[in-house]
């Protein structure tokens, strides 16, 4: 680990996520991004901003005040040679290649790897999501995809990103999340 990011979003978490960093995942760790997206972290991926080259990585990560996320120890040291006074990490290496054993260093890096209460960003995009429909007023939303349970929105929440549209609600890949996130 070296110094130095930028806040994270506010949120309502079971753990907050306005501690938690933004964060930049280069090309090598693109399989960690929906795990911390769903862990309430603002995780930005290399490849979804077009970006590979290493100088661009490293002046993306600081124009966005982001921790860098990488496999590539020379990216790591220049990202730490680079940082400025501010106390969180300009750069976390890992080691590992299993997206699991990547997260148990994350945790032990001091970066918090368990699920929000409510989801803050989209697994696919990155974009905020919106809670839809309102359990008390039991009316479905109208604009609900053919892939979204009936109940999603009425009965039980759900959330749609502002960006892309996709919808997500708690169901059995949010509890296989859970699982192997309890397991760390």
């Amino acid at each position: 680990m070296t110094d130095r990011a930028g806040d994270g979003p506010a949120g309502d978490a079971g753990s907050s996520t306005s501690d938690r960093p933004r964060i930049l995942l280069d090309v090598m760790c693109g399989k960690l991004a929906t795990y911390l997206r769903l862990c309430g972290y603002d995780a930005a991926y290399a490849l979804d901003r077009g970006v590979e080259a290493d100088d661009r990585l490293l002046s993306l990560a600081a124009a966005e005040r982001r921790v860098l996320l990488t496999r590539d120890r020379e990216l790591a040291e220049r990202a730490s040679a680079t940082a400025d006074a501010d106390p969180r990490p300009a750069a976390v290496l890992l080691t590992e290649r299993d997206v699991i054993d990547q997260l148990r260093e994350l945790d032990a890096a001091g970066l918090p790897v368990e699920l929000v209460d409510e989801p803050t960003r989209c697994g696919s995009c990155n974009g905020p999501v919106e809670r839809v429909g309102a359990p008390e007023a039991n009316a479905a939303p109208t604009d609900r995809p053919d892939y979204v349970p009936d109940d999603v929105g009425s009965d039980r929440p759900g959330w749609r990103c502002t960006e892309c549209g996709q919808w997500f609600w708690k169901g059995g890949h949010w509890d296989d999340v859970a699982a192997r996130l309890d397991d760390l």
